[in-house]
C-alpha cells in the first residue's frame, strides 16, 4: 500500500512528545521522510531515541534529528538546512514546538511571558521563515507549511492569558504567509487542536473533575489524545489538500460550537 506522504521530505519542530510525535510516527507510516527538531536537553535526546526505538530499525534511515532551541532563528535554518542536506529537498513544514505553563495572570512573571512568546510565537516566524526560503528556492514544486495554533486562537483562557496571543499569532502568521508564499506554490494552513491530553496540561487535567467537566462539554464525550492530530496533519501535507492555503481546521472533538 502506498502512503498519502509517499516520497515527500518533511520537517518539524517539537517533535518528540505529545502531538509533534504523533505526527513523526504518521508521516513516516504514510511514507514521508523526517528532520525532527527536539530541545537541546538530555531528557529530549532520550524522548528522540524512544522514537527511533518506536518505529523500529526499518525505518531508521528515515529520520534524523536536528536538536535546537526554536526560541532562536537558528534553530529553524538549521533544522530546514540538514534536512535537505540528508534528503535533497522539502516538501512539508510542520511549525509545531510550544510551551503553556497555566498561570494567574496579575501574578504571572515577564520571564514566563517572554519565553512562551519566544518559543510560541517568534519561534514559529523564524522556522516558518526558513522553510519558506528553501521552498521558494524549489519553485515551481513549492511546498506545503503547516502551523500548530489552538482552539485558544480563538477563545479565553482564565490560566493561558500569555499563551492564547502566541496561538492566534501563529493563526495569523499562516493566514499572512499565505497572502505572501502563494506565487511560490507555498501552502499555509494552520491546525487548531481543542482539549488534547498531552505533557502540556497533564497536570492540569490530572485533576478528577476537571477532566469530568471538559469531557462532558466536548460533543464527542472525549478528551483528544495526539493521534487525533495525525490524520489532518498527513491530510494538510499530502496532494489531497492542494487548494487549500490560508485555512484553519478545528480538531477539537466538536468543543467550539458546543461552548455557548
Amino acid at each position: 500500500m502506498v502512503g498519502l506522504l509517499a516520497g515527500k521530505i518533511a520537517a518539524i519542530t517539537g517533535g518528540v512528545t505529545g502531538i509533534g510525535r504523533a505526527i513523526v510516527l504518521e508521516y513516516i507510516r504514510q511514507g514521508a521522510k523526517v528532520g525532527v527538531n527536539y530541545f537541546p536537553d538530555d531528557k529530549s535526546t532520550k524522548q528522540y531515541e524512544s522514537l527511533v526505538a518506536e518505529l523500529g530499525r526499518d525505518h531508521a534511515n528515515k529520520l534524523i534529528a536536528v536538536p535546537g532551541d526554536v526560541g532562536k532563528p537558528s534553530a529553524g535554518q538549521e533544522l530546514v538546512a540538514k534536512t535537505v542536506e540528508k534528503y535533497g529537498r522539502l516538501d512539508v513544514f510542520v511549525s509545531n514546538a510550544g510551551i503553556c505553563q497555566f498561570t494567574d495572570f496579575l501574578t504571572m512573571s515577564p520571564e514566563l511571558v517572554n519565553s512562551t512568546i519566544s518559543t510560541n510565537l517568534n519561534g514559529a516566524v523564524f522556522a516558518v521563515q526558513a522553510a519558506a526560503q528553501q521552498m521558494a528556492r524549489q519553485t515551481p514544486q513549492g511546498g506545503s507549511i503547516i502551523g500548530m495554533s489552538s482552539i485558544s486562537a480563538l477563545v479565553g483562557g482564565a490560566g493561558q492569558t500569555h499563551y492564547t496571543p502566541t496561538k492566534a499569532g501563529v493563526l495569523s502568521l499562516m493566514q499572512s504567509c499565505a497572502c505572501a508564499l502563494g506565487k511560490y506554490n507555498i501552502r499555509c494552513n494552520a491546525l487548531l487542536p481543542g482539549t488534547i491530553r498531552t505533557q502540556l496540561n497533564d497536570e492540569d487535567l490530572a485533576d478528577e473533575s476537571k477532566r469530568t467537566y471538559m469531557e462532558g462539554r466536548i460533543p464527542l464525550g472525549r478528551l483528544g489524545q495526539p493521534h487525533d492530530m495525525a490524520g489532518p496533519a498527513v491530510f494538510l501535507a499530502s496532494d489531497m489538500s492542494q487548494y487549500m492555503s490560508g485555512s484553519q481546521m478545528l480538531v477539537d472533538g466538536g468543543l467550539f460550537v458546543n461552548l455557548q
